[in-house]
């Protein structure tokens, strides 16, 4: 008897149905087709073991399953569920008569009960997409796939409440969720606050206009200076994530199984790899693609501490994402596009001792050193950092002196305020939500300047020998400095602090 249960499989941050087609006739043997991978062609030892610790059992007969469609590779062991329905159905060990109506997708221990899967979120777009009824998972899973209305959605612990649904028509307990409620319950913030930094009122400006316009920043500076301490603070003042934002980042997290028991995402995510990362953990990849860190970090931020003793190759793969806000992995079958719309804080020593050149510092380095140090990291890639800024330790009378700074709530709101100004202007574009994004026709509409304002950016780029790229980046600083300030023109001031956020175009900045 033929008998037809659908699964799904996830590609990139997308869903493909799967239909698994079991066929039990005469004869023994049990035959799994349609690309499975070693974790499927595994699965008959566990569901063999699940029924018979529920009182079922494959049966003695020719089995033959495929999923369909045959030439897309399926992995995981998500499909453990919706095969064991299948044979129960298949060889009349339970009645099934509207399984066509739903999706069931769970990997079973051998006693039954369900283990968590990865990609819930996008299976269930799918899944109300293609017009099923409902949904059956792990319970682990049922907040983030109940994100998705117009889908029921029931979340179960073992493999007998599902024969009892279908068989005896036992009810399940359906999983709903308010997506608004639940998005603004999680939204809270980051216990580190601006106000516990002291001094460094300078950079503290620079993160400011970071946030406000979404731009890449590094920091250069003497270790203890306050370069991580500062980074960790950025999305304490960074805008709420909006709604569609939110769903975006749940999705990418869903697919790497990050999202167990916790709905959907509200907080911005903060990334922060190791230094000897590998260039496809970073960007995703592998032989069966998955998101990497640039793309977990979408909508977020992504701080590479200590960036020159990240290798130069890894650094070098990231300069395409950067500029296109999305990586596409390509293999000879198919091809996967995750987002990675993130904004890039960087740190770094000026030197390999770590001091400017400093009498009173333990170690120097030479000129030679230093610019050996520093030519680890590629002019394209500090090109599309747009503010960089030196850190210099904060002397003992700030250090040790009572007050308070601005907390972030202060900052935050002025940069909401400047993003909201942004989300205005852009309203016409899907792809650009910030100054960062603009393109260059963008630019020359937005950010037009007087003639004493070119002719201060003319000078600047002759005498720093300025990029196409870093004039853009100027640019855009001054527009998001002008928001900040809440005037629509940029005049010299905006584009003389812009300047002065270049600081690695500069010849001779350590000296």
């Amino acid at each position: 008897m033929l008998k037809k249960v659908f699964g799904s499989a996830v590609f990139g941050v997308e869903a493909t149905t799967v239909t698994v087609e079991v066929n039990t006739d005469a004869g023994i043997g049990y035959h799994l087709v349609g690309l499975p991978d070693n974790a499927i062609k595994e699965s008959n030892f566990r569901i063999a073991a699940a029924l018979q610790n529920n009182g079922y059992r494959i049966p003695g007969k020719k089995i033959i399953i495929n999923m369909s469609p045959a030439d897309l590779r399926k992995e995981g062991s998500a499909y453990d569920l919706t095969l064991a329905i299948g044979i129960l159905a298949s060889s009349n060990q339970i009645q099934a008569d509207n399984l066509e109506r739903y999706l069931i997708m769970g990997e079973l221990s051998l006693d039954g009960t369900l283990q968590p899967i990865k990609g819930a979120l996008p299976i269930a777009v799918k899944a109300r997409e293609e017009g099923f009824k409902g949904f059956i998972l792990p319970k682990e899973n049922a907040k983030e796939a109940a994100i998705v209305d117009n889908l029921e959605i029931y979340g179960i612990e073992n493999i007998t409440q599902v024969i009892n649904f279908f068989d005896k028509g036992e009810t399940l307990e359906q999983t709903i969720i308010n997506t608004r409620e639940e998005f603004e319950k999680n939204l809270n913030y980051p216990e580190f606050d601006f106000s516990d930094v002291r001094g460094q009122e300078g950079i503290k400006r620079c993160m400011e206009i970071a946030a406000a316009g979404g731009h890449n920043i590094i920091l250069i500076g003497p270790p203890g200076a306050g370069k991580t301490m500062l980074a960790k603070r950025l999305p304490s003042i960074l805008p709420p994530m909006t709604l569609h934002e939110a769903l975006e980042t749940t999705k990418i997290h869903s697919v790497v199984g990050r999202t167990k028991d916790v709905g959907l995402m509200a907080q911005r995510p903060f990334r922060s790899p190791h230094h000897t990362i590998s260039n496809v953990a970073l960007v995703g990849g592998g032989s069966y693609p998955q998101p990497g860190e640039i793309s977990l970090s979408h909508n977020g931020v992504l701080f590479l501490d200590e960036l020159p003793e990240f290798k130069r190759e890894v650094l070098e793969v990231m300069r395409q994402p950067l500029e296109d806000r999305e990586v596409t992995i390509s293999r000879a079958k198919f091809t996967v596009t995750y987002p990675s719309s993130f904004m890039l804080v960087a740190s770094m020593n000026p030197s390999p001792s770590g001091y400017f050149n400093d009498p009173n510092a333990p170690v120097t380095s030479s000129p030679a050193e230093m610019q050996r140090y520093l030519s680890k990291i590629s002019g394209p890639l500090l090109d599309r950092i747009d503010i960089h800024i030196e850190v210099t330790p904060v002397p003992f009378d700030k250090l040790s002196d009572d007050r308070k700074g601005e907390s972030s709530v202060e900052i935050r709101k002025r940069v909401t305020k400047a993003r909201d100004v942004q989300t205005k202007r852009f309203a016409n574009s899907d792809a650009v939500h910030y100054n960062a994004q603009m393109n260059t026709k963008q630019i020359r509409s937005y950010c037009v300047l007087d003639e004493a304002s070119k002719q201060l950016l003319k000078t600047a780029m002759e005498r720093l020998n300025l990029s196409a790229r870093a004039y853009d980046r100027i640019l855009k600083v001054s527009r998001t400095i002008a928001d900040l300030e809440g005037v629509e023109a940029i005049n010299g001031s905006h584009i003389s602090e812009a300047i002065q956020y270049r600081s690695m175009d500069r010849e001779g900045w350590l000296g």
